[in-house]
Formats: structure tokens, sequence, C-alpha cells
């Protein structure tokens, strides 16, 4: 016999928003930081982080119920559990939630999310006034944590992306959109042979300099600080677009892949790293790129049809890891 009433309170606990809002707000305020001593009473809490005592104690309450902190003798204080949401975790989670950070500040365009199913376009717009990428653009500290994002997203999946392809078959590699060069580093380090440039806007690409210094690969490294919209550095072997298209519409996707053709030399490759749909994609993130960027997780055969449009032949798609492959295309030869 169904119990539908265990089917009513999950479906309940998926849709419910008080403990998600719960668990940002309280990474928000820092306190899996603040709390990782012996206790804190409620009262003293609100008074040094200016909130409602009384809704703080709320708060907590229910954060002691989830078992993200614990009650002591003293107050409230963070339980192991709980640490995995302190800044210093290492696991990125507090950069996800903190709302003033750009990862948890653009997951709040998803109360946009039935304008964008009606319209097709990004939430993000509609809730801040403008897209995401002209936001970080005027906010440095927004643009701060999506570097620090970005550059956690592949920090476990790095070794699998560098193993798993004969990277050393190219000369030079363009890494376009590289964030502060974590990739190809490993790329790099993995193949002494090779030489790479990378592409970024100038404050992120000033990282990826400091990147590679601190790495001894300065003799083999170049940056430019740039847009991917402009003139790419040209004669490459390779242009790598490590989880770009999947941020933009079809119609910047062709604009990025127009200017890595401009620049490929005669034979030279386009090499895509996305989680490709109905090949390790979550439909979860179909939504999560959709509603903050207007792009999505695009299927073999959109991708394919996408790169066509330039010329672009797909010859083979490695998978890497569970969640991305890496598709390598090669620029037909046009009489």
């Amino acid at each position: 016999m169904v119990n539908h009433d265990n089917d009513r309170n999950e479906l309940l606990r998926l849709a419910g928003l008080a403990t998600p809002m719960a668990l940002r707000v309280a990474v928000t305020l820092g306190l899996p930081d603040r709390l990782s001593g012996d206790g804190v009473a409620a009262e003293d809490l609100a008074a040094e982080l200016g909130q409602s005592p009384l809704a703080l104690d709320l708060l907590l309450g229910h954060l002691a119920t989830l078992g993200v902190v614990e009650r002591t003798s003293s107050g409230y204080r963070t339980t192991e559990y709980g640490a995995n949401l302190r800044a210093d975790a290492g696991n990125g989670l507090a950069g996800l939630l903190d709302m003033k950070a750009a990862g948890g500040r653009g997951e709040l365009a998803f109360i946009e999310l039935a304008h964008t199913i009606a319209t097709g376009q990004a939430g993000y717009v509609r809730r801040y006034g403008q897209d995401f990428w002209t936001d970080l653009a005027e906010h440095p500290a927004l643009r701060e944590s999506f570097d620090r994002q970005m550059t956690q997203r592949f920090r476990d999946q790095i070794p699998g992306l560098v193993a798993g392809f004969d990277w050393a078959r190219f000369g030079t590699v363009v890494d376009v959109g590289g964030g502060h060069g974590r990739l190809l580093a490993a790329i790099l380090t993995a193949n002494p042979s090779m030489r790479g440039h990378l592409v970024d806007l100038a404050p992120t690409a000033a990282g990826a300099e400091e990147a590679f210094r601190a790495q001894h690969l300065e003799d083999r490294t170049e940056v430019t600080g740039g847009s991917f919209f402009e003139a790419l550095p040209a004669g490459a072997d390779a242009y790598l677009l490590s989880d770009i298209l999947h941020d933009w519409d079809d119609e910047n996707a062709h604009r990025i892949l127009a200017r890595c053709v401009e620049a490929a030399r005669p034979g030279g490759r386009v090499l895509l790293i996305e989680a490709v749909g109905g090949l390790g994609a979550q439909t979860e993130w179909d939504l999560v790129m959709l509603v903050l960027y207007g792009g999505r997780e695009r299927r073999l055969d959109e991708l394919r049809d996408l790169a066509a449009a330039h010329s672009l032949i797909l010859d083979s798609v490695t998978t890497l890891t569970e969640q991305r492959s890496l598709l390598e295309f090669r620029l037909q030869n046009i009489p």
C-alpha cells in the first residue's frame, strides 16, 4: 500500500525554504566560524552581530535541530558537522551559501524561476537589474569571491582532467577564460614540453600570473588580461574552453567560438571541457545555468551543431570525470 503521507512529507521537505535559508543566513553571518569555541549565548552573539536576540535564538534553535550547532552550558557552539560550513573548511560551501558572495547572491535569483521558465531569460537580471557578469565587474568583492569559487570548483577534478587526455600532443594551448590558472598549471606541470597562454579579465589574470610564478611556470606561460569576446592570442595548437560555453546563451556561445576559430592556426583544435547533457550533467545545473546566466548544460548534438556553424568538426569525446567530458573539435580545412 502506498503511503501518501510519507510522499507528501518528503515533497514538502524538498520544497521547504526555511532550512536552506537558515543555513544561508548562518553562513552569511559567519556563525559556523564565530561559534567554533566553547559556546556563546544567543543574547551576547546578537549584540555582537547587531541582530535581534529573539530571532537569532530561534535561528540557532533550528540550526541545533539540524545538527549544525549544539547547546552548551554557555550557549551555542558549532558541531563537527557544522564545521563544514566554516570559511576555512576548504570545501567551497561557505562561498556558495554566503549571500554576500557571488555564489550565494546568485542563487537568490531562483526566486525568479517562474519568470525564467516563462521567458527563457536569466532570472538574475530581473532580480538585480543587470546580468551576472556586469554585477561582478562593478563589485570587486563579488569578482574575488567568484574567482575563489571557480578555483575551488575544479580542485578535486583536476587530476582526472589532466590524466585523462593526451595534452602533450599540443605544443601550445590557450586557456580561454582560464581563471587563476590552476588547470593550466597542472597541465603544464604534467607536460614539461608544453607552453600555455591564459586569457581572462584583468583582475583575474593578475591572480593567474601570481599563481604561475608561485609554481615556477613563468617561463612557459603568458597571461593576457582581456575578454574572450575580443581577439585571442593567435597561432596556438589548441584553444581550451573549460566550463565556459554553459555560462552563455547560444548567441554569445557563437561569439566565443568565432574568436577561437579566428585565432587558431591551420589544423588547430578547440577543446571543450563541459558537463554534457546525458553524459554526466546534472539536471539541477541546467536550471542553475539558466537562472544565473541564461545558459545551460548542452547535449552532445547541441554542442556539435553549435561548433559546426564555425567549421569545427567533432573528432572525439573523452570522459574525464563523472561530471565532465572533453570534446575535441578540429578546424575543417576550407579550400
